[in-house]
């Protein structure tokens, strides 16, 4: 079955086309970085406008690189939320009316689903496993019971992960965004300059607002142009992974299983992917994207169409969601 994804939710026009769920065919991803640079992140109304701009241009160059004809695919799809409501009504109408001129399905999709559903991408992973999902917006523990069976076990109480990064760039004085930015200032910086808190709070939950503010704290207590910016990264981003990693690795100890899996803009941390790679010294089967299926891409939405679309009676009838 071969399936065309477009993703818009944010500040990616995406579209792709796969077959069966996990080989590629054609992945393009236009980014909307730079132009929201100058405004320290994204703004919506701006972003729903390159949607339109892009979004003729990125299904054209898919069906392209795939080498494939419209009348060749056997169902389209787009990500129906959550997100940002604007983007989302360019990338599923975009879709719903190739679906009406070739007379083929139309198969709305889940975000966060599309996000694990990364994981099936060029692998023979099968449920059950435990995901560990971390974005901008989301923070997850998440039981893949089956494709179409996916429970939520854990979620944050305050700031989703990436969004805890941006904000501590900010503190930092770092440019959007942030979060890539410290990521790789970590790298540069002693993980044992500071030792930051870890939130008490129920197994289930997690919480970094108090993590933020101990950043601030020790921020305040430099001035500017002396700020250990990469030892205060390297200390936070320790932090970060530690707490997402005992949280999941307790609940699959729990849950006995043996495969987890990582999902999410988040996803690309290198600190958070060494640390699942060291969990293979546990017995564990551990799984991630590739770097290019971590950020928001069409590839994992055609994914997640052929696994676990959104059941309803007339999908053309699917309306967008701003969140979860």
């Amino acid at each position: 079955m071969i399936i065309l994804g477009i993703e818009s939710s944010c500040d990616e026009t995406a579209a792709a086309i796969v077959k069966d769920g996990r080989e590629v065919l054609a992945n393009v991803v236009s980014s909307q970085i730079k132009i929201h640079e100058k405004f320290g992140g994204v703004v919506p109304e701006v972003a729903a406008r390159e949607h339109l701009n892009s979004i003729n241009l990125v299904i054209k160059e898919a069906y392209e690189k795939a080498n494939i004809e419209p009348h060749e695919i056997d169902a389209f799809s787009s990500t129906v939320g959550p997100g940002l409501v604007g983007c989302l009504l360019v990338g599923m109408n975009a879709a719903k009316t190739l679906s009406l001129v070739h007379n083929k399905p139309y198969l709305g999709v889940n975000h966060l689903q599309a996000h694990v559903s990364a994981n099936f991408i060029d692998t023979d992973l099968k449920p059950p496993f435990v995901c560990l999902l971390v974005s901008g917006g989301h923070s997850q523990i998440i039981y893949v019971k089956d494709y179409d069976c996916q429970e939520i076990i854990a979620s944050t109480i305050d700031d989703a992960v990436g969004e805890v990064y941006d904000k501590v760039a900010r503190l930092c004085s770092i440019p959007y965004p942030g979060g890539v930015l410290l990521d790789k200032m970590a790298a540069q910086g002693n993980k044992n300059a500071f030792n930051f808190p870890e939130a008490r709070v129920g197994e289930d939950e997690f919480s970094f607002s108090g993590l933020k503010t101990a950043v601030l704290r020790e921020v305040k207590k430099f001035k500017p142009d002396e700020l250990p910016k990469n030892d205060i990264a390297a200390s936070f981003q320790y932090r970060i992974a530690d707490t997402l990693i005992k949280k999941t690795l307790n609940f699959a100890n729990k849950l006995n299983c043996k495969k987890i899996a990582l999902a999410g803009g988040v996803a690309a941390n290198s600190e958070l992917r060494k640390r699942m790679e060291e969990l293979k010294q546990k017995g564990f089967e551990t799984y991630a994207p590739q770097m290019k299926y971590c950020t928001d891409n069409a590839a994992m939405v055609a994914s997640a169409a052929y696994f676990n679309p959104i059941k309803c009676e007339n999908s053309l009838m699917l309306e967008v969601f701003s969140r979860a």
